[in-house]
């Protein structure tokens, strides 16, 4: 199972990226659990200074950045 975490405070790139990736993970069917962290302290915990970013089993992979789920598919393979 793969531990996805989107860092941000639910702005709407953050919902993007929330969409895209649950999109992405279904589509390949894999296990996996979504974590969405808003609490700006553990945001900074990561190293992450601007959202959204998004973190596979607590690595950061991409930082204010919106991927499509075609992007985020390569990196959950």
């Amino acid at each position: 199972m793969i531990k996805i975490q989107i860092l941000g405070t639910g702005c709407p790139k953050c919902k993007a990226l929330t969409a895209n990736t649950e999109a992405a993970a279904k589509d390949l069917g894999i296990e996996y659990e979504i974590e969405k962290v808003t609490d700006i302290n553990e945001i900074m915990k990561f190293g992450v200074m601007m959202t959204p970013a998004l973190a596979l089993d607590g690595e950061v992979k991409v930082v204010g950045k919106v991927l499509s789920s075609d992007k985020i598919k390569q990196m959950l393979t």
